[in-house]
């Protein structure tokens, strides 16, 4: 090749090299900027910093090409109003639990928490590994969401009452905060579910508007002070065994992603699924000795009796839902498959090495 040909097409070569770099800084120049709206108080602990820790992530991910912008609730939407925002394009992202949108979708519900259903463990291989996961995009789909497993509560305490409840008929006439299942399978029971944002939580029970409550764990309701209200602390958590916690995206705004971008969200919401429920499992029980050594609160299990006819109305309140609405069923079926096996997978693996190493 003669010398001249040679830094013609070197010269052309550095040229194009230096275009496509070019393009690097252009596309960086104008970062993807969304909003994500939460259920929750702002920057409330473990719940609203799930929120945030996706935000960070996504923006350490990215370079600082992809920034969210991270709303409490109240701030720009109403806690209540997260399904609606990000189903119609007003922000592109949400944070909240399934079971808030009952009235919406009702088969919504098996993605939060099921009465007796999943712990943590057993909802995020349903979800994952089990085909819960097209069912929820099925469900979501006509609202024009994507939802994510965005977090686990764990198995959740049983509520807080100013009264014992050692029969079932103590539950008549209770006006409890509780959602989702849990609120129906209390209206068997004779109680009002009553469903208000956390932020509210205190607030009503102080005044009366409600009469017991759950909220999440010791951890969680150490912070928001419920100890202060109520005086018995009550457990298992019959009604949210293992609470999901969404994610959910506008599909609309998440097609418009880069392929990077969809991956750096997707593993964004993936690993705070994890640190979440880890967060849980890592700070309850400290939270709950202080809650009974320094704050003197009254510990109390649920009687068996009491948890075998609320297992029995579950059951029924189950039947009915999927009777209801064909969605629901077909998300039931899935359910109820998966728990049989699960179920005794756990038979002869978790039951048997949770009973010995007590012994």
């Amino acid at each position: 090749m003669k010398r001249r040909e040679f830094i013609k097409k070197a010269g052309a070569g550095a040229l194009a090299a230096g275009a496509a770099m070019g393009a690097v800084p252009a596309m960086a120049a104008k970062p993807v900027m969304w909003k994500m709206v939460t259920t929750w108080p702002p920057h409330f602990p473990m719940l609203g910093e799930g929120a945030d820790y996706i935000a960070k992530l996504v923006d350490e991910m990215s370079g600082g090409k992809f920034k969210i912008s991270v709303y409490g609730g109240g701030e720009l939407i109403p806690p209540m109003g997260v399904f609606d925002a990000v189903s119609q394009g007003t922000v592109e992202m949400g944070h909240g639990a399934a079971y808030y949108w009952s009235g919406k979708a009702p088969a919504a519900q098996f993605f939060a928490a099921v009465p007796f259903g999943f712990n943590a463990q057993s909802q995020n291989s349903w979800v994952t590994s089990g085909g819960g996961m097209a069912l929820w995009e099925e469900v979501y789909k006509p609202f024009n969401l994507k939802p994510y497993l965005g977090g686990n509560t764990g198995v959740q305490m049983g509520g807080w009452f100013n009264k014992e409840i050692n029969s079932v008929a103590d539950l008549k006439g209770l006006k409890m905060r509780i959602p989702g299942l849990g609120g129906q399978v209390l209206a068997k029971a004779g109680g009002n579910a009553i469903l208000v944002a956390g932020g509210e939580i205190y607030t009503n029970l102080e005044r009366g508007v409600i009469d017991a409550t759950e909220w999440v764990g010791p951890y969680h309701d150490l912070k928001l002070g419920l100890h202060k209200v109520a005086k018995y602390y009550y457990y298992p958590g019959w009604h949210e065994p293992g609470t999901t916690l969404e994610a959910i995206v506008n599909i609309g705004a998440y097609e418009k992603l880069s392929p990077e971008f969809k991956v750096i969200l997707d593993t964004a919401i993936e690993k705070t699924n994890s640190w979440m429920l880890c967060e849980f499992e890592a700070k309850n029980n400290d939270a709950l000795n202080e809650l009974i050594t320094k704050h003197k609160v009254e510990l109390r299990k649920f009687p068996d009796d009491v948890l075998k006819e609320l297992k029995t109305y579950a059951d029924q309140v189950l039947e009915e839902l999927a009777a209801s609405d064909p969605m629901s069923k077909k998300v039931y079926e899935s359910f109820k498959n998966f728990r049989s096996k699960i179920y005794e997978w756990n038979k002869i693996t978790e039951e048997p090495y949770q009973q010995f190493k007590y012994i």
